[in-house]
């Protein structure tokens, strides 16, 4: 990669472009991540949920002429598509196809430990819900697929060819917060004796159909979609395995900011960072943290209005004591 003379203002080409898809990349809660963040001229830093890289470019923006990025993502199309936008920062910026909850490991490779910063921006990212092909979505057709990383692992179909009703009852219930989860997980296991369940459509009509009563201004497929998918990329669990070791990587005065999505991640980051800041009673150790957010941060209206896809972000962050 070559790299832009810094003297000069660098432009994101995502966020510079008026028109067209890019409108829907937006990185959420920008503003507040970077107050929060802190990034500081020289620093090292890990943007350890890449997507298409638009936190990182600022977190390099921010900490220039000669800070460090290292960024992570577990889909190979987030490093390419991201690979391509951040070219302008040269060897400041070094992307690795790893999930967030390896991110010890990559850094300890890398010799970036300690660092000075650590931002998570938990979800899935608009270019996945965008393409039918990845099975995000119920709003266009497409395989039932939902993997982060297209390249591993089980996809949502397979999931749905081999539970049974009461391991699926369970998935919607405790992942999607539906309460009607035994009524759509048995409808899922009815149809399926007709033939497998392997497209979002298929799967959207069919718990619509179970599903008594629709609320306004939410497709009633959205909750067990949302279950598939964190089941599928074992979403909470990488959550925990990450925020398990994310303190120790970080020098004195070092941040940790997490963005979620729902109130399942909201509420595992909420109390493990309490847990490490000595705020959770006898199962607290000595703190390592300092809450720094007292409540939980949100977009404000004018992001809302902007990006409709931010409505459900809260923001945390703390700081290694």
């Amino acid at each position: 990669m070559k790299t832009s003379p810094m003297n000069a203002p660098t432009r994101d080409p995502v966020a510079d472009t008026r028109h067209g898809d890019s409108a829907r990349h937006l990185p959420v809660l920008l503003d507040e991540a970077m107050a929060w963040l802190d990034p500081k001229p020289g620093g090292r830093y890990c943007d350890a949920t890449l997507g298409v890289g638009g936190h990182t470019f600022a977190m390099l923006e921010k900490s220039g002429p000669d800070g460090r990025v290292v960024g992570l993502d577990r889909d190979p199309d987030a490093i390419a598509a991201a690979g391509a936008r951040l070219q302008p920062f040269g060897d400041r910026v070094t992307l690795v196809h790893a999930r967030f909850s390896e991110a010890r490991a990559v850094l300890e490779r890398l010799g970036m430990i300690p660092i000075d910063g650590f931002l998570v921006d938990l979800g899935v990212s608009s270019p996945q819900l965008d393409r039918a092909e990845r099975g995000f979505s119920f709003r266009t057709d497409g395989p039932l697929d939902m993997r982060m990383d297209p390249t591993s692992g089980e996809t949502a179909a397979e999931l749905l060819r081999r539970v049974d009703e009461g391991e699926l009852t369970q998935i919607i219930r405790e992942l999607g917060e539906e309460r009607h989860a035994a009524r759509v997980a048995r409808a899922i296991i009815e149809a399926r004796r007709a033939g497998p369940v392997e497209t979002t459509g298929k799967l959207a009509a069919i718990v619509a159909r179970a599903l008594p009563r629709h609320e306004h201004n939410k497709n009633p497929a959205t909750r067990t979609f949302q279950a598939l998918r964190i089941s599928v990329n074992d979403e909470l669990g990488e959550l925990e395995r990450f925020l398990a070791v994310a303190a120790d990587c970080l020098r004195p005065g070092g941040r940790l900011v997490v963005i979620a999505f729902h109130s399942l991640e909201d509420r595992i980051v909420k109390w493990r960072l309490r847990e490490l800041a000595g705020r959770a009673g006898s199962k607290s150790g000595p703190a390592l943290l300092k809450l720094l957010t007292k409540h939980v941060v949100v977009p404000g209206d004018e992001e809302r209005a902007r990006n409709p896809r931010a409505r459900s972000a809260r923001l945390r962050a703390a700081e290694r004591l």
